[in-house]
């Protein structure tokens, strides 16, 4: 087995993170991301800026309580303010007060933000970074070097930008980090920029920050490194500002799969995918499905040519093996598919059918009828399981649809809706008839049918909808465009989808709506279950 290699992963996603547009972390979420990052195994993890708001003076009490195992807390701040000596900053005595092994500085490294944002002259801030890096060492801290605008400044002026390095690192800094805060740089750039800064930094190593303004965050983060960097400073799914971050999770991937830097343990990489879902549920945020590496597409198959090949060899169109990130192959099926996506998807609901059978030929042509007519079952197992059963001879019907009608009252002085549907159904040779209400017609068109159903099929008790989605296909057509319909229902233990298209939303959410139904019973009846 390799060793680990050198380069460490800075997190800061509780606090660059958090400065993304719609990224809002409560105290306890915080504290929850935390404990997650350190078991993953990330070197360092950013809690925030003690000097900054309430919450993050909290976080710090919080985090003093937690044991971590993995990782060094660092606290955020800045150097002391012009004419001010550092042990009279306020400002640093709260990150002393925060009592973390580490403290991570945002420093001025461009001439241009010492002298228009600063406001203040180029020697005094070359004070001001000795002072500071000094001071913490001196108290027991570990110190990293946030360069503010390092690219930016090194284009307006190499000498100043390396003379506030050079201050850092005579100073006692471990870590020099080149920041590339407007995300403008392109990589060729910053390995320039980061080869020169490495010949002229004596005791420290350098590390690197990127943006994703150019889309290039993570490119120039990998371009750092290959130029002598030695930490990267990025977060989970490439919150923050603007664009966003680094993406630390798809730099992991490829440190240690493409770069080979062996920056965590080989179990600890196939955690990569749960990591980023874990934040992104904990942020309150829709995974994203096109994600290098951990999104749910990145290895999934549509095209037929493509299907095939994988079937017969993974790698032909996988770069590398899903399972080492923590993801897994999918194979979807459409109008591009082949019989070899039918048969693929087939398996993996625990159908067998054969590549080459009638049955197969039977399903597809069907599959890439009903696209053509607006029906999409990428997202919708359960109703391309129920076309697989019943061209296999796998599938009996449950009941027949007789007849249902909706209906919406409106009461103006009361600004209160009521919707009513009511159902006729054959059960077993028995016309039933039912009627219900609901918050909506869809619901109350669920309720009518399965009050239909459950004297019948008591399993629908525990039936619930937990989802549903609209979509205009042909938004040409106006008010008589075609509407599909995806529902999500579950018994509690599982979930599955359902998809309906129709000119008629009703007819529509019905079509979903009864293969949902019948899913489930399909489902018990194979199992043996009433």
């Amino acid at each position: 087995m390799s060793t680990l290699s050198q380069i460490t992963l800075y997190d800061t996603t509780l606090r660059d993170g958090a400065q993304g547009e719609g990224i809002h972390f409560s105290l306890a979420d915080k504290l929850r991301i935390a404990q997650r990052l350190d078991t993953f195994g990330m070197h360092y993890i950013e809690g925030g800026w003690p000097g900054s708001n309430e919450k993050d003076i909290e976080f710090f009490r919080g985090a003093k309580k937690i044991k971590f195992k993995n990782a060094k807390l660092a606290a955020f701040g800045s150097t002391r303010r012009p004419g001010t000596s550092v042990e009279n900053d306020a400002q640093v005595a709260l990150l002393l007060a925060a009592e973390t092994p580490v403290v991570t500085l945002v420093c001025k490294t461009s001439t241009l933000h010492v002298k228009e944002i600063l406001r203040t002259t180029l020697e005094e801030n070359l004070g001001m970074i000795r002072d500071t890096v000094r001071y913490l060492v001196e108290n027991g801290r570990e110190v990293i070097f946030d360069g503010e605008h390092t690219f930016d400044g090194y284009k307006e002026d190499p000498a100043y930008t390396t003379a506030c390095y050079q201050a850092a690192d005579e100073a006692g800094a471990s870590y020099l980090v080149l920041c590339d805060t407007n995300g403008g740089s392109l990589p060729s750039e910053i390995a320039k920029i980061t080869g020169e800064l490495l010949s002229k930094v004596k005791k420290a190593k350098l590390g690197i920050h990127t943006h994703d303004d150019c889309g290039l965050g993570v490119a120039n983060a990998l371009a750092g490194i290959e130029a002598g960097a030695l930490q990267i400073q990025g977060t989970v799914n490439g919150y923050g500002e603007r664009t966003g971050n680094c993406n630390l999770i798809t730099s992991i991937a490829n440190l240690q799969l493409k770069m080979n830097h062996r920056v965590l343990s080989d179990e600890g990489l196939t955690r990569l995918r749960d990591l980023s879902l874990f934040v992104d549920e904990v942020a309150n945020q829709r995974p994203s499905g096109r994600a290098p590496f951990v999104g749910s597409a990145a290895f999934a198959h549509k095209g037929g040519i493509h299907v095939n090949a994988v079937n017969k060899l993974a790698r032909s169109y996988e770069h590398i093996e899903p399972e080492r990130v923590g993801n897994h192959q999918r194979v979807l099926v459409g109008e591009l598919a082949g019989r070899a996506n039918i048969m693929l998807k087939a398996r993996t609901l625990g159908l067998k059918l054969e590549e080459k059978s009638p049955e197969a030929l039977k399903v597809l042509k069907q599959i890439k009828h009903l696209e053509n007519e607006g029906y999409e079952f990428e997202a919708a197992d359960a109703s391309f399981e129920l076309l697989v059963r019943k061209a296999l001879d796998q599938y009996k019907s449950h009941f027949d649809l007789l007849e249902y009608h909706v209906s919406i009252r409106k009461n103006g002085a009361k600004n209160e809706d009521t919707c009513e549907a009511t159902i006729k159904l054959l059960i077993n040779g028995e016309k039933v008839y039912t009627v219900a209400e609901g918050d909506g017609p869809v619901n109350a068109l669920d309720a009518a049918l399965r009050s239909a159903l459950i004297r019948f099929y008591p399993v629908l008790a525990n039936m619930k909808l937990i989802d549903y989605k609209v979509r205009i296909i042909d938004s040409k057509s106006g008010t008589a465009a075609k509407t599909r319909v995806f529902i999500e229902s579950s018994d509690g233990d599982t979930s599955w989808a359902t998809v309906g298209v129709s000119n008629d939303i009703i007819e529509a959410s019905w079509l979903a709506l009864r293969d949902s139904v019948d899913y489930l019973l399909t489902r018990e009846q194979s199992l043996g279950k009433k």
